[in-house]
This record gives C-alpha cells, structure tokens and sequence, in this order.
C-alpha cells in the first residue's frame, strides 16, 4: 500500500472519529436526562428495602413521589420517624411524625384449639387452598391455615408459624403491609406498636357455630362492649372490634370475654 493511500485512511478515520464525537456530544446534550438532586438525595436516605409498602413500585418510586411533593415525607412504613426526619430536611419542610404500627393475626385457632374437618397433604401455600374443600381444612373458615405464605413473603423475617398459626415478632414488622396482601383469609391488619389488647380472632360465625370450631373463638355476645368503660369496642356480625383509638388498654374486656378472644399484648 502507499503511503498516499496510508494518509487517506488515516484522514478518512480520523474524520469519522471527529464526526461520531460531534455527534454523541451534541446528542447527549439534546437527550440530556436531567438529574432531580432532592430525588437522588431522598432515595439515599430511605432503606433500599424495595418492599412497596409505601405503595410505590420500590424505593426509587417512592423517592421520586416525595421529590414532586406527590407522597409525605414520611411514607416510608421501614424507616419510621428516623428516616422521615432526614428527608424532611432534604425537602425543606418541617419533620412529620408517624405511629408505628406492626401487622397482627387475628387468629389464635392453633393445633390445640381449632377443630379440623379433614387431613390436608398438598401444596404448603395458603393461596392454594381456596380449591380445596371448605377453603382449607380447619372448621373454622375464617382461621389461620398455618401454611406460611406470610412467612415467605415477609422481606424482614417477621413471622413465624408456631403450632399451626402465624404469629408476628412486633420487633422485627416494619409494617409493609406485604403479608397482608398475601394472606388469602385476610385476617391480617395493622395495629399500632404501642396497643395493650387485641381480638385474635376473625370468625363471624354465629356462636354455636363458631364454638364447635375453635374454643377460643369470638362468639359475639357482646360482654366485651358492656365491660369497656370507654367504649371502645364494637360487634359487628358477631365479631368483637376494637377502636385502638379509644382504648386505654384497662383489661377489662379480656378479663370478662368468656372465650379469651380479646388477648393481651
């Protein structure tokens, strides 16, 4: 080859190199994503648990809400008030505090006190058995099936099946809300951190009905609401609720539910 031939390539390269260069620089200008510091500062600051109990698709959802003012700064169920007082200094606005609350099982139907219609050998996912007969083998239909699908999609290893129904270590919840939407017999909620006493049953069963089921089961008889000096409980469809708002956590309904279906915490 020629050096003239040599050159020209040479020339002809270096002119496609400056090109391509002009053109990735000018195209990355136009196309230029820009970057929302508050939301790169916010999604620093929250857990990285990409849990969704916020209600966004993940922590980067989330801190993209707060940056637009389209989310409290306090969304966050994980971080609680220590990572809401952080963002809110990000944001510039002022702290707002949240309860804490933790996930509760209203049930207490265990090995020991739930009756059972047959013997279940299958698939060990509660969301299964909506094909089986009854809905699960225990009498009782509103109970806990104790198959742990809440256990496997808890991010914070928060539950835990002990004879046969979940229970949930209040330490460790951080309240997302996942096992929740996980649980097929939704009885599952969130109660706050700081509540004394609880119904742990969702039966709503006639009593005769819900006796033979469970023995601890709630029979709606209303002894719990005449007990309550402040009011706070209800029966609704013969299921006893209390109104965490109200209660002051006295005892007295536990002490007089002939069923023990209102328990301490």
């Amino acid at each position: 080859m020629s050096i003239t031939g040599i050159a020209t390539a040479a020339v002809v390269v270096g002119a496609v190199g400056i090109f391509v260069g002009l053109f990735l620089g000018v195209a990355g200008i136009k196309f230029k994503v820009e970057v929302d510091e508050k939301e790169e500062a916010v999604l620093a600051a929250l857990p990285g648990n990409n849990c969704g109990g916020c209600g966004y698709a993940g922590c980067s959802g989330l801190a993209a809400a707060i940056a637009k003012g389209e989310a409290p700064v306090n969304a966050c169920p994980v971080g609680g008030d220590a990572v809401a007082n952080k963002i809110s200094e990000i944001m510039g606005v002022e702290s707002q505090s949240s309860e804490r609350m933790v996930a509760y099982v209203h049930c207490q139907g265990d090995c020991d006190k739930a009756s059972v219609d047959y013997e279940y050998y299958g698939i060990t996912d509660c969301r299964m058995l909506g094909f089986v007969p009854n809905g699960g083998p225990k009498k009782c239909n509103s109970g806990c099936l104790g198959y742990g699908t809440c256990v496997q999609v808890c991010p914070f290893d928060a539950i835990k099946v002990v004879n046969g129904v979940a229970v949930v270590d209040k330490e460790k919840c951080k309240a997302c809300g996942k096992c929740i939407e996980a649980c097929p017999k939704k009885l599952i909620s969130l109660i706050p951190y700081k509540a004394k006493l609880a119904v742990a049953c969702s039966s709503t069963d006639k009593g005769p009905v819900a006796m033979k089921a469970c023995t601890t089961a709630c029979i709606g008889c209303g002894i719990c609401v005449k007990a309550c000096p402040k009011e706070a409980i209800t029966v609704t469809d013969f299921h006893a609720k209390i109104d965490q708002e109200k209660c002051e956590g006295c005892g007295l309904c536990a002490e007089k539910c002939p069923k023990k279906a209102i328990v301490k915490l």
